[in-house]
């Protein structure tokens, strides 16, 4: 596939990323609280789908295992916001199963190959443990997210899901500055200019 088309997949799911991040800043700028629209999860479900294959078609490990750990924290805060349950089942299934399946394939495609993801000779090894731990910290603040709604029975987004999307954003741009993704850097410069005014709001709240 042309590098160019593998970018265009890329920038559409940071697009997508950056979109649900500007909804949910502009309606909580609007009621001077955060909040946390059904909207934000299902762009977040559909960009995750985007980049996970963007991070496959550039056999970059760091962004797949973002994406693999965040993937069905999304659906989960779909269900507890009762909209999961309103998509057609066999959407529900595909999404459910999608990443699953891409291995399967990829796999039985004699493409798939561990020790390739990870002797990546476009990253060196000290690059890929920076960009492997950046997107584990960036992950991170959707398991704390993920426990927080559980615990209150409600999807919401508190102080800490946005301080860890601050550390984890900065390390990711420092990643893509050294890595060349003009994806990642596109992406992460946006959503920490967010992420510190969501910190702000929060920090008025109380």
């Amino acid at each position: 596939m042309s590098n160019w088309l593998i970018y265009t997949v890329g920038f559409f799911a940071q697009l997508l990323f950056s979109g649900r991040l500007v909804l949910q800043w502009i309606l909580s700028e609007k009621s001077k609280k955060v909040l946390t629209p059904s909207l934000f999860w299902k762009l977040s479900l559909l960009a995750s789908f985007l980049l996970f294959v963007y991070g496959y078609l550039r056999e970059d490990f760091a962004i797949m295992l973002g994406q693999a750990l965040t993937y069905f924290i999304y659906i989960r805060n779909l269900q507890l916001q009762g909209e999961w349950q309103k998509a057609p089942k066999i959407l529900r299934w595909f999404l459910f199963l999608f990443p699953v399946l891409l291995v399967i394939y990829s796999y039985n495609n004699n493409s798939y190959d561990i020790d390739k993801l990870f002797r990546n000779d476009a990253i060196p090894l000290w690059l890929l443990i920076l960009g492997s731990v950046a997107q584990i910290i960036f992950t991170l603040r959707f398991v704390y997210q993920w426990l927080y709604s559980e615990k209150n029975k409600e999807s919401s987004l508190p102080f800490g899901f946005w301080l860890l999307s601050l550390i984890g954003s900065i390390l990711i741009l420092t990643y893509a500055v050294l890595r060349k993704d003009p994806v990642l850097l596109v992406g992460h410069l946006m959503g920490s200019a967010i992420y510190i005014r969501n910190i702000v709001i929060l920090k008025k709240q109380v």
